[in-house]
């Protein structure tokens, strides 16, 4: 095997792997989103104590 077809193998590597890259969703949103819930909950859970100490 010449070494201009090692080059175009690892190209054709590097094209195909790309697609399954940006296939992946980035982890960072959900992780925002997680802990955007978690202050809701917590938020929710503060208030319902306050309205169940008011009544």
């Amino acid at each position: 095997m010449m070494v201009a077809d090692m080059n175009r193998l690892e190209q054709a590597a590097r094209v195909s792997m790309s697609g399954f890259q940006d296939a992946e969703p980035p982890p960072a949103r959900s992780s925002h989103l997680s802990l955007r819930l978690g202050a809701i909950a917590v938020l929710a859970a503060v208030a319902l104590a306050a309205a169940w100490q008011l009544f």
